[in-house]
């Protein structure tokens, strides 16, 4: 392939967009952010497992306190019942006496149902604690993530502004070149990473391999519209005053 030196030389700008543009694309894939949010997600999903069983031990409690409160409740009710049978004074005298004794018993009654009551309730307010605290957690994270997501997205958009300047001036540079030129070096390119490198003190500037004698005598001959190639990595090598031939 013929090509003059010079558009050859432009072909060195154009990898150096590309380049850029491979770079930032780089930078889109590796922010700190993604790597943030992905340990921020594990996070939140592990406190809003924990939440969800901390929720589930305040809603056990609080059936038990209800049904606890309703044993206390008839408890009540029957010791009130009797209470007034007993002050009224009517019925047999042996009905009575079985009135006063079933009192002693709901009295006890009574008192162990509100002590387990009492307990239930302390540990309520330790389960609530608990609840209360991966809530907060689970806050703290989520304004961490905003965050994150915030800063992620700034950074999105500003290396989307560079990559639309960066194409902006590809777009020209390549259609002034020959086509069958930028074809040849975006195959190479999408191959390789890099189309096209400075050939440099007998070196090439894409696989940094010095050249073989027999390379370097093979592209002393080339004219110089000659497009010559690496043969180690097949890269398109711009010559230059600088390439040591």
């Amino acid at each position: 392939m013929k090509a003059d030196p010079q558009v050859q030389r432009r072909l060195l700008d154009l990898q150096a967009i590309d380049t850029a543009l491979a770079q930032l694309a780089h930078r889109r894939r590796s922010l700190p952010e993604r790597a943030e949010l992905d340990a921020l997600a594990r996070e939140l999903s592990a406190l809003e497992d924990e939440r969800v069983r901390a929720q589930v031990a305040v809603d056990d409690l609080d059936r038990d306190i209800a049904r606890m409160e309703k044993d206390v409740d008839q408890v009540r009710a029957r010791k009130a019942k009797n209470e007034a049978r007993l002050t009224a004074g009517t019925g047999p005298a042996r009905e009575l006496e079985a009135l006063q004794h079933e009192l002693v018993s709901l009295n006890r009654r009574q008192g162990d149902l509100e002590d387990a009551e009492l307990e239930l309730m302390e540990q309520r307010e330790t389960a609530q604690g608990v609840l209360d605290g991966v809530e907060k957690r689970l806050a703290e994270v989520r304004e961490k993530r905003d965050d994150a997501e915030r800063r992620r997205d700034e950074s999105l958009a500003e290396i989307g502004k560079e990559e639309e300047f960066k194409r902006g001036a590809r777009q020209p540079l390549a259609a002034d070149l020959p086509a069958d030129l930028v074809r040849l070096y975006d195959k190479i390119r999408e191959d390789t990473g890099l189309g096209a490198a400075l050939l440099t003190a007998g070196r090439c500037g894409g696989c940094r391999l010095e050249l073989s004698g027999a390379d370097v005598a093979r592209i002393r001959k080339a004219d110089p519209d000659e497009v010559v190639r690496c043969e180690d990595c097949r890269r398109i090598m711009v010559r230059t005053n600088e390439s040591g031939l």
